[in-house]
């Protein structure tokens, strides 16, 4: 099979994994809190990884060595994931896909900081047509901000430092090692969280089926694109990836009577041109270099 295809088939699968996510979380949001969300989410992911570490034998690969590193890169995806979960409850869908896709440009402003990584005039450029996509989806002065809105931005932010922490764990640990860590401190992370009132609520036949469906969709989104991205460049991954916002889009409208504003996908669009500029660019200059 043609490995574009491939690439896309695996793509396909991802779009439909986060879309699933968000409407299973937005279902359960009116009885469940984000902390509850994720404890569950975190639950069912950690049940699925030990049983992959059990079937595989590859229990070794389980390492402590980078345990605070772990700890630090799963404190800041615990806070971008209930950000995100509490925006996919109180603002449409589309619109927190849409601030979503500045994850890969606030990984460009951050690199510097935290990797030391050196900021191209190509990443600058593309990091601010990303960031004039966010003006155009927000629309700062013609409709007032919301706790939605403003949660979706700042989730992005914390999936670029998961990003970031995770590129410097993959130099030592294996995937198998970053999910168990990821799926084992979320768990406790959620539990501490959720409890800290004396009360989690306990799923009921109507709930389970959904927090059930939020963490294999978590893990299967993830381990599609990681195979997309094996097989085919980014060049060609990234644009499937982007057929997730009109998705979500009509998602929210057959499901939720969403509107569906000509504004979030023009900045949408935006954003995922300094996305897929800065992908080029880099893609570009490995090429030079060989």
């Amino acid at each position: 099979m043609n490995p574009t295809l491939k690439a896309a088939l695996w793509m396909g699968g991802a779009v439909a994994s986060f879309s699933s996510m968000a409407v299973a979380g937005r279902e359960v949001s009116d009885a469940l809190d984000t902390f509850e969300i994720m404890t569950y989410r975190s639950l069912v992911g950690f049940l699925i990884v030990l049983a992959v570490l059990s079937v595989t034998g590859k229990w070794r690969h389980v390492a402590t060595h980078r345990l605070r590193g772990h700890i630090l890169r799963n404190l800041a995806h615990f806070t971008g994931q209930n950000l995100w979960f509490f925006a996919i409850a109180t603002i449409p869908l589309a619109n927190v896909f849409a601030l979503e896709f500045t994850s890969p440009l606030w990984v460009i402003a951050l690199s510097p900081l935290i990797l030391a990584e050196r900021l191209t005039p190509m990443r600058a450029l593309a990091a601010l047509i990303g960031f004039i996509g966010i003006l155009i989806v927000t629309r700062p002065g013609a409709e007032p901000l919301n706790l939605g809105m403003a949660a979706a931005a700042t989730a992005a932010i914390f999936f670029a430092l998961t990003n970031l922490a995770t590129k410097r764990l993959t130099h030592t640990d294996s995937v198998l090692c970053i999910m168990f860590w990821l799926t084992l401190t979320q768990l406790i992370m959620g539990l501490l969280t959720a409890g800290v009132d004396g009360n989690i609520a306990l799923p009921d036949a109507r709930t389970a089926p959904w927090l059930i469906m939020i963490g294999c969709a978590g893990l299967l989104a993830h381990f599609c694109v990681t195979n997309a991205l094996a097989i085919a460049p980014a060049t060609i991954v990234m644009p499937f990836d982007f057929a997730r916002l009109p998705t979500i889009a009509i998602v929210g409208m057959l499901i939720y009577d969403e509107p569906l504003e000509i504004w979030i996908l023009i900045g949408a669009v935006v954003i995922f041109g300094g996305n897929y500029l800065n992908i080029w660019a880099e893609t570009r200059r490995l090429r030079n270099i060989r």
